[in-house]
């Protein structure tokens, strides 16, 4: 199960939902593993904790990933922790869901700073490092780029940008062995989710008869698909969209 032994992942957002199953998955693979997280400290605590009572090794770091100087202090942090950071997953992410006559120019500025201009930035800091093997970006994007929900253009055109960024990088940066592809989650059971309502609704009712596997995602199904990205048996991948949605699309 070392597949990652002696690697550094950076995951941000990974304080709860999909972010903390990627993080634990990681570190279950051998993988060191920095923790993200911009405001619930206690949340990306825990998910150390969890990852540390088995054996592993995690720190937890506070970042904005809009803010370059945070993206600095968290490529700072996890290379005083571990090393070169060799992994890096782009979780972090903001959503909310309106008709587009209702999404207001904050909305915009919210979203596009942590969904787009965080994945940039965060790819930017771990391309600049001079002393990298071979090393794997995984960017976390939705299905919804494919079936365009209603009510989600704005997150909807966030995550295709995301998607046109791990293509363009994966091109850019193959000559020096980083290999970049994204997976495009489906509807999930999550923090977030449940926070805004989603979790038993109608919405949720119909989401799960659009599924062909017939559920919501969970947590635990994004870890494997991102170590499997992460590690050495996808070397011949990169500048790929991995739809993990249970067949949504």
């Amino acid at each position: 199960m070392n597949t990652l032994q002696n690697r550094t992942a950076v995951v941000t957002g990974a304080a709860k939902g999909i972010g903390a199953g990627i993080a634990a998955h990681l570190a279950t693979a051998g993988a060191n593993v920095v923790v993200n997280y911009r405001s619930d400290e206690a949340a990306a605590a825990r998910v150390v904790a969890s990852i540390t009572a088995l054996g592993g090794q995690a720190i937890a770091v506070r970042a904005d990933v809009s803010q370059a100087a945070d993206v600095a202090e968290l490529f700072r942090a996890a290379r005083h922790a571990f090393g070169p950071v060799d992994i890096l997953v782009n979780n972090a992410g903001v959503y909310s869901f309106a008709p587009l006559t209702a999404v207001s120019a904050g909305d915009f500025e919210q979203q596009v700073g942590t969904n787009v201009l965080g994945t940039l930035l965060t790819m930017q800091a771990f391309a600049g490092q001079d002393d990298l093997g071979p090393a794997s970006i995984v960017n976390v994007s939705t299905a919804g780029t494919m079936s365009h929900p209603p009510y989600a253009g704005l997150y909807v055109a966030t995550k295709s940008a995301v998607n046109a960024l791990t293509v363009v990088a994966a091109k850019e940066l193959a000559a020096r062995g980083i290999r970049v592809n994204a997976i495009a989650a489906g509807v999930s059971d999550t923090d977030g989710t449940r926070a805004m309502g989603f979790i038993g609704s109608a919405q949720a009712q119909q989401a799960v008869a659009e599924i062909p596997l017939g559920r919501l995602g969970a947590p635990d199904d994004y870890g494997p698909v991102v170590t499997f990205l992460s590690s050495d048996a996808a070397r011949w991948i990169t500048g790929d969209i991995v739809l993990v949605s249970g067949g949504q699309r």
